[in-house]
């Protein structure tokens, strides 16, 4: 005679284990810890307070240098 399974169980586990391996392929592609955000956003603050400070003057928007505008069409 054979074991009796409860499938509702073998299914939740199957599930636990799918959204587990789904939730360490995100921290691979997104993941970083909120310190580590943290760190980033405050250095990259000081840096754009350092660029303004030595920045020599302010330049009109009319003389701005313009992104790139894509193709131009006839």
């Amino acid at each position: 005679m054979s074991n009796v399974v409860n499938l509702n169980k073998f299914r939740k586990r199957k599930a636990k284990e799918a959204e587990k391996k789904r939730a360490e392929t995100n921290v691979r592609l997104h993941g970083r810890t909120k310190a580590e955000r943290s760190l980033e956003a405050k250095e990259k603050a000081l840096l754009e307070r350092k660029i303004d400070g030595a920045r020599l003057s302010e330049v009109p928007e009319d003389d701005a240098p313009k992104g790139d505008e894509g193709p131009q069409k006839p």
